[in-house]
């Protein structure tokens, strides 16, 4: 069946409606637990997914960012997690994370400031007025991840297949609302979306492969494609040697049958670069 991804504003009411579909659906429930495990996979500070995760890249960091090797890590990890189906994932980005998986089903929860603010205060000893300036924090800071690293406005109706007001609908409802959803034959997995997901989970495996590779100058810059074991490895290195490594690391990996290398070797204060 369908992979389902819910987004949702701080205290939004995201997380319950995550939680009852995985449980009418017989889902898995995927949130927090990627943080720690993808730490462990790669050996990355879970401190510093999270912030990779939840703050927008400064401006020197769109030279030299670790967040892009993080996202490529959490990336790997969250299609790994979700390639067998049968998942709901309602952690920050997972349409963004997600994206290129053709039965993917995206869902957004919106509600209003009130409701928000009871979710909050409920759980919590904040005031009203705290409470609405930490929402109103939180919601700011997504919004300027968002735009900074996919140059959209991550609330936008136009980037979800399913929007859901809980202002205006009850939980059972809303539950019901996506279950039908992942029910349509659109959603349905087929030979050609199962194809897809492999290539794109081989694709995301050696991108955060590379990117963590210390070894591997200048690894942010190339750039992977795969199409049924077959992987077209684009972008530029420091040197040939780089290039070498990003192969072998590339040719060592199941599932890859052939190499189409197209990688250059860039030269500093010379805007070509030699092909190796």
């Amino acid at each position: 069946m369908a992979i389902i991804t819910i987004s949702r504003g701080t205290f939004s009411g995201g997380e319950s409606l995550a939680e009852s579909v995985a449980q009418r659906l017989g889902y898995h429930s995927i949130n927090g637990e990627l943080l720690g495990e993808t730490a462990r996979q790669y050996g990355i500070p879970e401190a510093k997914l999270c912030e990779a995760i939840g703050e927008a890249p400064g401006v020197m960091e769109c030279l030299h960012s670790e967040k892009k090797q993080c996202l490529a890590c959490l990336r790997a990890a969250l299609i790994r997690e979700v390639k067998d189906d049968n998942a709901v994932y309602h952690g920050h980005a997972g349409h963004f994370l997600l994206d290129g998986v053709p039965h993917l089903i995206r869902v957004k929860v919106v509600a209003n400031m009130e409701f928000r603010i009871r979710a909050l205060t409920k759980h919590s000893n904040l005031t009203r007025e705290e409470a609405i300036q930490l929402i109103k924090t939180l919601d700011e800071k997504r919004l300027r991840w968002t735009r900074s690293l996919y140059h959209v406005d991550w609330q936008h109706p136009s980037l979800y297949d399913v929007v859901i007001d809980l202002d205006q609908m009850t939980l059972p409802d809303a539950c019901e609302m996506v279950c039908d959803t992942a029910s349509m034959g659109r959603y349905k997995v087929t030979p050609e979306s199962r194809k897809a997901i492999e290539d794109l989970a081989l694709c995301c495996h050696l991108q955060a492969a590379v990117s963590n590779n210390r070894s591997i100058s200048g690894a942010k810059n190339v750039k992977i494609k795969a199409d049924g074991g077959v992987v077209t490895i684009e972008g530029t290195v420091e040197c040939p040697v780089d290039a070498d490594r990003v192969r072998m690391l590339v040719r060592e990996t199941p599932g890859v049958k052939e190499i189409n290398s197209r990688m250059r070797v860039r030269f500093w204060g010379n805007p070509l670069a030699r092909a190796v």
